[in-house]
């Protein structure tokens, strides 16, 4: 039974992240220096290219919650990734599927930065 509920989770948290990185609204966009410096056309192409993914695969998202990938924009290839922690930002939520406990942070980056 606790497969089927891990699943539920994974299922709630994927579902969280994606309307989070689509929409960009409901928590934090964390940019490394090497995004902030882009010219401000190049970084709106970046997080354009971030909330447009869809090519999750096993490898980058082995726990099905999709919260890491690659993307290409303008010439700039970036690393993205959404991390759960509490409304406090200290530590990690008591509950990632549960959004009224949960504070999703996506961090993008330059590949070349991580």
């Amino acid at each position: 039974m606790a497969g089927v509920a891990a699943l539920t989770d994974a299922a709630r948290v994927r579902a969280l992240n994606d309307a989070f990185r689509r929409s960009l609204t409901g928590g934090r966009v964390v940019v490394t220096v090497g995004v902030a410096a882009l010219p401000e056309t190049t970084h709106a192409a970046v997080l354009s290219a971030v909330r447009a993914f869809d090519r999750f695969d096993p490898t980058d998202d082995s726990h099905g919650e999709q919260d890491f990938g690659a993307v290409a924009a303008a010439g700039m290839r970036c690393f993205w990734k959404i991390d759960c922690y509490d409304h406090d930002l200290s530590f990690a939520p008591p509950d990632p599927a549960d959004p009224t406990v949960t504070t999703p942070i996506l961090t993008v980056m330059p590949v070349e930065e991580y």
